[in-house]
């Protein structure tokens, strides 16, 4: 390949890709070896210096190079990962290209909260190496320009960027919490990646709550707590992972206060996330949910359908394919409990779309998703709502169709109607008739204001994400 198609490639890149992701993975990448095929196409091959950044840029960007590759030869073009030899490997990167276009919301591929162990840079040895220095463990492809934004982390991510630019200010500490794969690690991986390129001698530590419990015990058992107090009680911004692990465990608990209270008295910031908030903490030390509490408490939310449709369609040319708009909005409106599960659905009718050589189009993805959809269909239906939030609040089944208007029964069934419209496909007249044939305006009504509160009362949203997650299974 001509040094010049490979520039030209690039800058094209450089416009597309987050500059983050792009100099991370593609700029240091030498220029690949044009050759062309026999059906009037070529193959690129191209050098990578170690198993784990071929296996991620194969995955992420391969696509995304091939097609541009192609535009820009004028011919099909395929791309040929291998590793390269320890002096090709060592060959002197790319000069640095200015990204051109705007950066969008909706930039980056990485938006939920941990990607997998095989790809994630922050559990893989080698991604260490290739990707974050050890001694912070950020991933550092995880940032603010990376992370899709929209209501259901609005709030979170506003506090995040108020902390990444003035640490130990505002919001120490910053209590961040909700659901599995909605975002948590990446938004607290994006405050210690913004820090970093601020101040890149700050001192940072992003890490699991198990892993603390682990240090615990093994400096417990070994008497020498001055390595534990070293390592936690002289850092400029902790992140620690779902404080929730914490429960029960008196010894990491004293420990995690000391911690706690050495880095708030140097003004140092802590921010931690959880699945629930901290009142909801069981089994912890009161002086710490207090403690958590009395910084910033903010929930993420699942996302919205407008942003799940987003994030489909932005993963799906991360992955080389272009997803129709109807189908998005048909994965959205059947998945909706977090941006994992969303990524999952995609897998799966992408695959079943190249295995069986058809057109991505709305009965392909619902034949891809039948399993899902069938247990969905099954476990989720009105009358299980209705049974369920009845049960939740002490109240008879009954009440969910009776003309009773006193708060303690209308509260609860305008809750179950918000839900049968988030968690099942009843419309709204079909909605309010199976809640003793009322009108379709009193269900939208009812999914207006419950919506509303949600973002405003913490006790509601903490009880709503209850139901949810025992719906769901």
């Amino acid at each position: 390949m001509s040094v010049d198609l490979w520039h030209r490639g690039c800058e094209r890149l450089a416009a597309e890709i987050p500059e983050q992701q792009f100099n991370t993975w593609i700029r240091p990448l030498p220029p690949g070896d044009l050759n062309d095929r026999g059906d009037g196409g070529a193959v690129v091959s191209l050098r990578v210096p170690n198993r784990f950044k071929l296996d991620w840029i194969r995955s992420q960007y391969a696509g995304r190079i091939e097609g541009v590759l192609s535009e820009l030869a004028g011919k099909p073009v395929r791309l040929e990962l291998s590793l390269a030899p320890r002096d090709v490997a060592s060959a002197r990167p790319l000069p640095s290209l200015q990204p051109q276009g705007i950066t969008s919301a909706l930039n980056g591929s990485h938006l939920g909260d941990r990607p997998s162990a095989a790809l994630n840079p922050v559990v893989s040895a080698q991604a260490q190496v290739a990707v974050a220095p050890s001694r912070h463990r950020l991933n550092t492809a995880l940032t603010f320009d990376t992370l899709v934004a929209g209501r259901a982390n609005q709030m979170a991510r506003t506090a995040a960027l108020h902390v990444a630019g003035a640490p130990g200010v505002m919001y120490n500490p910053l209590f961040i919490y909700g659901g599995v794969g909605l975002g948590k690690t990446h938004l607290i991986h994006a405050v210690g990646n913004a820090l970093l390129k601020d101040r890149p001698d700050a001192r940072i530590l992003y890490l699991h709550a198990e892993q603390f419990i682990s240090d615990v015990v093994k400096n417990y058992q070994r008497k020498t707590f001055d390595e534990l107090k070293a390592k936690y009680h002289n850092l400029d911004l902790l992140l620690i992972d779902d404080v929730q692990f914490f429960a029960g465990k008196d010894r990491t608990q004293e420990e995690f206060f000391n911690a706690f209270e050495a880095l708030l008295a140097k003004k140092a910031h802590i921010i931690m996330t959880s699945d629930t908030y901290p009142k909801g903490l069981v089994d912890i030390d009161e002086r710490l949910t207090s403690r958590f509490d009395a910084g910033l408490t903010v929930a993420i939310e699942a996302p919205e359908l407008e942003m799940r449709v987003a994030i489909l369609i932005r993963k799906a040319l991360a992955e080389g394919t272009e997803m129709p708009e109807d189908v998005a909005f048909f994965i959205a409106k059947n998945v909706r409990a977090n941006v994992r599960e969303l990524e999952g659905a995609l897998r799966k009718v992408l695959a079943y779309s190249r295995f069986s050589q058809k057109d991505i189009n709305i009965n392909l993805a619902r034949e891809a998703l039948k399993d899902l959809l069938s247990i969905q269909n099954r476990q989720i239906s009105v009358e299980n709502i209705q049974k369920m939030v009845a049960d939740f609040y002490k109240i008879k089944v009954a009440d969910m169709y009776s003309k009773k208007r006193p708060a303690s029964i209308a509260r609860p069934r305008q809750i179950a109607m918000y839900l049968a419209k988030e968690l099942t496909q009843k419309s709204l007249p079909e909605i309010g008739e199976l809640f003793g044939g009322r009108d379709h305006t009193t269900v939208l009504h009812a999914v207006r204001k419950i919506g509303g509160e949600r973002g405003k009362n913490t006790e509601l949203n903490q009880q709503l994400h209850v139901l949810e997650q025992t719906l769901k299974g």
